[in-house]
């Protein structure tokens, strides 16, 4: 059954692929490198291009590019449909909405209505939602058009690579020898690779900023409870955040700016409630930097840096001296070695069969060990099953309940010793390399796994953590600046990581070469 609907999708897909309009159909063909919302919807006003137009080029490009990259998992048959829609709806009121007509790859586990929603994996390779997620419903709400799913690190174990057994193993469009880092490696190669104008990845622990980093492209891990994660397959839904993975900070914003709030179906989310400005795009500042006090969190920039990343990092701190920023070198946290161990909490069973339960429905799968009997073709997704079967809680203190970043005390603790010594050094973010090492080769990459920097500090305390590109390696390999920020401090990260991207402009696309 599995394999014949997988089947019939990649038909519906290549059925799609060939019968939308083709370039001599349009005005003129399509430049699609590096697009943004505001470019789009000028062009739609202007009448430069439609809709449709826009989603049957980026069709072309998938179908044409992404036999290198394996970013993309399904595209979806109803994109030009979608966009004929909001085509009529613009024809006939004049009026964009906030996302109207924008293209957006979806990674696939959050559940997306009328596509395959799989976490990569064998179990749901025909799991089919009838409904969309929130957060889904909210991007097509603004008039966002959901042009396909990308692939994963199955059940988003690995924080390394991007492997599932339903599409493969995606490439690193900047040298496709290389991993675009996990689990949301998918999101962030067809992104940065031009297959749509937006992208959503989830973070439990890396998986937003380790990608964006390699990619060249920002993305936010926002502040735990101000985006919902219900309908989402979680990994540790303690920790797990979903947000935008995009090509500026801009676009990052704008989806920033129609997800975040409240959701029923995630209680966590009340802890927002009130602390959401009525608008984010309010803090793009390019003077943003002027007078900021920035701190460096030398224990992470100075452990066992690659030397290329280590001077890119030190440029992006004269950089940001260079735009009025006060640069506090070097910020020191009290306990910040004890305080981050015995963080993570292995909740993995209990959170997907709880998921499985709500959203699946199926006798035939309702346990890790249904999961487990299913199989998979990934040797790396089979150890992490058989971990999960085995264990439970927090590794190192077992007798220590586990808890949201709201109640558990080791998490508080931690987020209380970062914030304090913010405060008493009036400090508006930390900054440090999301990555200490450029992209490890896919061939070797749990060898040359070193220098992730992003699972450390914002999975466990909540705080929100922004990467912005901070340059390439002489091999043209993507490295990424990550800014840390106070609980529900979107606005101040808005701020900075905008003024730091327009005076550097980092971001280069890919020429997808060997």
């Amino acid at each position: 059954m599995g394999k014949r609907f997988l089947l019939f999708y990649s038909l519906l897909s290549l059925l799609l692929l060939r019968c939308h309009p083709t370039p001599e159909q349009t005005a003129a063909p399509l430049d699609l490198t590096e697009l943004t919302v505001a470019d789009i919807h000028e062009a739609y006003r202007a009448g430069r291009f439609t809709a449709q137009q826009l989603v049957a080029a980026y069709l072309d490009r998938i179908k044409e590019v992404d036999t290198l990259t394996h970013a993309i998992s399904v595209v979806n048959p109803e994109a030009l449909a979608a966009a004929q829609a909001l085509d009529d709806e613009f024809a006939r009121t004049q009026q964009l909405r906030p996302l109207h007509g924008i293209p957006v790859i979806v990674k696939d586990n959050i559940n997306t209505r009328g596509l395959p929603t799989t976490g990569g994996a064998l179990a749901l390779q025909d799991f089919v939602p009838d409904a969309d997620a929130f957060i889904i419903q909210r991007l097509v709400d603004a008039g966002a058009i959901v042009l396909a799913k990308s692939n994963m690190a199955e059940w988003a174990f690995s924080p390394m690579h991007t492997e599932s057994s339903t599409v493969g193993t995606t490439h690193n469009p900047y040298h496709l020898d290389h991993v675009p880092a996990g689990s949301s490696g998918g999101t962030a190669a067809a992104v940065a690779a031009n297959f749509g104008t937006l992208g959503l990845g989830t973070d439990t622990g890396n998986s937003i900023r380790g990608p964006s980093s390699h990619n060249a492209l920002v993305g936010f891990r926002t502040t735990l409870g101000l985006v919902s994660r219900s309908a989402i397959i979680p990994l540790y839904l303690r920790n797990d955040v979903v947000g935008p993975m995009c090509r500026t900070v801009e676009d990052a914003t704008r989806v920033l700016e129609v997800t975040a709030g409240f959701d029923p179906d995630d209680p966590l989310t009340r802890q927002a409630e009130g602390k959401i400005p009525d608008n984010y795009q309010q803090f793009l500042q390019a003077d943003g930097l002027q007078g900021a006090r920035i701190g460096v969190l030398r224990a992470l920039s100075d452990h066992d840096p690659n030397p290329e990343i280590k001077a890119l990092f030190e440029q992006a701190l004269a950089d940001l001296r260079a735009q009025g920023a006060d640069v506090v070198d070097s910020v020191a946290v009290p306990d910040f070695a004890a305080l981050r161990q015995h963080q993570w909490c292995a909740e993995f069973r209990k959170d997907v069969e709880a998921y499985l339960a709500t959203y699946v429905h199926r006798d035939t799968m309702q346990t890790l060990e249904d999961i487990i009997r299913v199989g998979t073709t990934s040797d790396y997704a089979a150890e992490g099953l058989a971990y999960q079967a085995d264990h439970i809680g927090r590794g190192g203190l077992p007798e220590v309940p586990c808890g949201d970043a709201y109640t558990d005390p080791r998490r508080i603790a931690f987020r209380e010793a970062i914030e304090h010594t913010m405060d008493s050094l009036r400090l508006d973010a930390l900054v440090y390399p999301s990555w200490l090492h450029p992209p490890a080769l896919i061939d070797s990459f749990q060898v040359q796994y070193r220098g992730d920097n992003s699972q450390i500090i914002a999975p466990h305390t909540g705080q929100p953590a922004f990467t912005v590109p901070m340059g390439f390696t002489r091999e043209n390999l993507p490295a990424g600046l990550q800014f840390l920020g106070r609980m529900y401090a979107e606005p101040t990260l808005i701020k900075l990581t905008y003024a730091y991207e327009q005076a550097t402009h980092h971001r280069v696309p890919p020429t997808l070469e060997k």
